[in-house]
């Protein structure tokens, strides 16, 4: 029954009824990816810093977490925090609550699928269900979050305890990310409480991620290379599939999973405000034929018509802007209208030439 055609494209797959959730044995020849952007089934290792937040309150280990942070930030726009304050039941109950969604009928979910990236809450597979030229091996919830008061009511009313495991974690990867944000904007000379209020007043977007086993994960993706929208993005992993692209020599490198542990990438905001000192990072994800994988971002942005520019300390003759100022509506925008899969990228289009 789940054999097609071998011509197949996206619009033989509609939310439900997809490759990933009916588990197929076999990978459609609409979700594999050209030969040269096939995953390694040995990929070696990303050289993550691992950043551990304790005792930043102190000035002398403030001053050495600052520094840990700028190196990151240059590198590779990319690092993993321990001891962020996060205690590990919320950490946990976030991944069970999206656990627990995704578990849940396709039927319970119906109501909120929609390939529209404006909707606040939102139900899909892939990128844009159907749209995309290569489909992409996930199943995903996004929902804004932040003012969580606002938002919440949109969640999911099921699982039950979604709303408040998912809230739970929400309001402490807000308060991680202000802190982040600090250092990072101190670690510029900006001073740490430079985005605080834009941040306090801007956007939370939970992107919860599925990725069901692939029976071929040598040929399909579940996320093509993309850098994130925003200021920075928050990931809870519960296994390993993110990969880097190292920024030296151009290859993918595998993120460990470390228990415990949170991811941050830089976004693009961040990269604009710097006028580029800091990158935001290059990612994609791959598959595995084992077990699902979930995961959970918190992609903390400006508000929606707030518009990110380089900061004037970042800019003089030597270093001139090199980017427009954008917001996220006009990323949405940029993002409805275009296939990121196919390599089309948003900070393409607000880089100055020099």
């Amino acid at each position: 029954m789940e054999k097609k055609n071998a011509n197949e494209s996206s619009s033989s797959f509609p939310m439900g009824e997809t490759a990933q959730e009916l588990g197929f044995t076999y990978v459609p020849k609409c979700y594999q990816v050209q030969t040269s952007d096939m995953p390694s089934a040995h990929p070696n290792l990303a050289n993550v810093p691992l950043i551990d937040l304790s005792g930043m309150n102190d000035p002398s280990r403030r001053s050495i977490l600052v520094g840990e942070i700028a190196k990151a930030c240059r590198h590779s726009g990319f690092f993993q925090v321990i001891n962020h304050g996060i205690a590990e039941g919320i950490v946990d109950g976030a991944i069970s609550a999206a656990s627990d969604f995704f578990n849940m009928a396709t039927k319970d979910k119906a109501e909120y699928m929609s390939n529209d990236v404006h909707n606040p809450v939102r139900y899909g597979t892939s990128l844009k269900d159907g749209e995309d030229k290569v489909q992409f091996w996930r199943v995903f919830l996004k929902h804004y979050a932040h003012p969580l008061q606002d938002w919440v009511g949109l969640w999911p009313h099921n699982p039950r305890h979604y709303r408040q495991k998912m809230g739970d974690y929400v309001e402490a990867s807000q308060k991680l990310a202000q802190t982040i944000t600090g250092l990072i904007t101190e670690s510029l000379g900006l001073g740490p409480k430079y985005l605080s209020t834009k941040l306090d007043q801007g956007m939370q977007v939970m992107a919860v991620n599925c990725y069901p086993p692939c029976p071929q994960p040598q040929h399909a993706l579940g996320l093509p290379p993309h850098s994130d929208y925003g200021c920075l993005t928050t990931i809870l992993q519960e296994s390993a599939g993110l990969q880097i692209l190292d920024p030296a020599d151009d290859s993918w490198r595998s993120v460990p999973a470390i228990h415990g542990a949170i991811q941050v990438h830089i976004g693009d905001q961040l990269e604009v405000l710097s006028n580029g000192r800091y990158k935001s990072v290059v990612h994609r994800v791959t598959l595995n034929s084992e077990k699902t994988r979930i995961s959970v971002a918190g992609l903390h942005t400006l508000g929606m018509d707030v518009k990110m520019e380089s900061a004037k300390e970042m800019v003089d003759e030597e270093n001139p802007v090199c980017y427009k100022e954008s917001c996220f509506r006009d990323f949405l925008d940029f993002i409805s209208k275009n296939d990121i899969g196919q390599g089309n990228n948003f900070m393409d289009t607000i880089k100055i030439p020099k």
